[in-house]
């Protein structure tokens, strides 16, 4: 089994959770406030996180500028990625939706990681992409 394999597993029940409580939330606070509480929480999350690496030694930060450029335009999606599942939810789109549109964003992923990262274009990860935007049509209504 791969060494990232139960990353993978935990990101994808934190990232499921984080859609059934921003779907539960969406109607009883607004997108602004909602989503801000939700990324001041994240943060304060992972300054906990760097804390328990600083204080326990186990490891350090590597730097660039680059990295930190990226990293902010990552923010910045995150941020009105949550504002637009806000939003989603409040017009009635319903929680179901949220598979398909996470294949949407993963069918981007992949087309990137061919392009622009050189990963193989199996016939297994094009007809993945042609499932997930297929999806995103069924999901019109």
């Amino acid at each position: 089994m791969a060494a990232w394999f139960w990353y993978a597993v935990v990101a994808a029940v934190l990232y499921g959770a984080h859609q059934i409580f921003t779907r539960m939330a969406a109607a009883r606070i607004g997108e602004g406030l909602g989503g801000f509480r939700i990324e001041a929480r994240a943060a304060l999350s992972i300054l906990i996180y760097l804390a328990v690496l600083w204080f326990g030694r186990r490891g350090s930060q590597k730097f660039s500028a680059v990295g930190f450029n990226y990293s902010l335009l990552t923010g910045i999606c995150v941020g009105l990625g949550t504002i637009a599942f806000f939003l989603l939810f409040q017009k009635g789109g319903p929680l179901s939706a949220v598979p398909a549109i996470l294949a949407g964003g993963a069918a981007i992923m992949a087309i990137a990681g061919i392009l622009f990262f050189h990963e193989s274009p199996s016939w297994q990860r094009l007809l993945g992409v042609a499932f997930a935007i297929v999806g995103l049509f069924l999901l019109r209504r």
